[in-house]
């Protein structure tokens, strides 16, 4: 596993956003939320340390030898300005948008990953990531993540013409599980919680204060130990919510624009 370690200054603070889903439902109700992304990378800017993205920002992305999915230029534009200015910039792979490559970190600076990450930030630890594939159950997604990630999978579907495999793509993305979600998904117990199941298994073996991922599309913060805590971001399709670290706490936010 792959350990960061990070001076954070007093003044300053590190954010954590996921699941944007760009592109879903249609074109100009995924205009209006970039629109509103940029708002808000715009509001944190001057007191940001860093930016960690955790995944499926896009809700699809596949990128050719020599094209990628047009639009979300606004969101390209705006982390290219941050990037410009200095700011640091971590995209973590989603499992709608995993099939990204080298487009971020040549055009805009962007470190890509993959798997989780531990940080080490003064005496507390924190372990980020997407959060798909961990924890009990979902075998099924599990082999077809392995699939999808192979050189083999990734080759094939190189070789559809960009029209045909992007619009593959959109249909898959109709029917997908933000598509059609209400507000209103549940929470339904911790033990029905599978990344808190994965975050309370490896605390067992090693101690993070801070578990923080994306994927489960609910704004949850539970504890997964006396001195460790759960956190989800949620999604930006019905919440706007995010986090922030000060360098002693995690804390769940909504966007609100005044």
């Amino acid at each position: 596993m792959k350990k960061e370690v990070i001076h954070l200054p007093s003044d300053k603070k590190i954010y954590f956003a996921s699941d944007f889903h760009l592109g879903v439902p249609d074109h100009k109700t995924s205009l209006v939320r970039e629109r509103k992304i940029i708002r808000w990378l715009d509001e944190i800017k001057s007191d940001a340390h860093s930016i960690y993205l955790l995944g499926d920002i896009f809700d699809f992305w596949f990128e050719y030898k020599e094209a990628i999915p047009k639009g979300f230029i606004r969101l390209q534009g705006k982390l290219a300005e941050l990037r410009d200015e200095g700011m640091p910039i971590y995209f973590f792979t989603g499992n709608h948008d995993m099939w990204m490559f080298n487009y971020f970190p040549n055009e805009l600076g962007i470190n890509i990953y993959r798997e989780p990450i531990e940080l080490s930030i003064g005496a507390q630890t924190l372990m980020i990531g997407h959060g798909d594939g961990l924890g009990p159950g979902d075998t099924s997604y599990k082999i077809l993540k392995k699939f999808f990630n192979s050189s083999l999978c990734q080759w094939l579907f190189a070789r559809l013409h960009p029209n045909l495999g992007i619009g593959i793509a959109k249909y898959w993305s109709r029917n997908s599980r933000i598509t059609n979600m209400k507000r209103e998904e549940k929470f339904n117990g911790e033990e029905n919680e599978f990344l808190l199941t994965y975050c309370r298994e490896l605390e067992k073996e090693h101690h993070h204060d801070f578990y923080i991922f994306g994927h489960r599309h609910l704004p949850l913060d539970l504890q997964v130990g006396d001195k460790s805590r759960y956190i989800n971001l949620g999604e930006w399709v019905h919440f706007n919510t995010y986090a922030t670290y000060d360098g002693n706490e995690v804390t769940l936010k909504t966007f609100e624009e005044q």
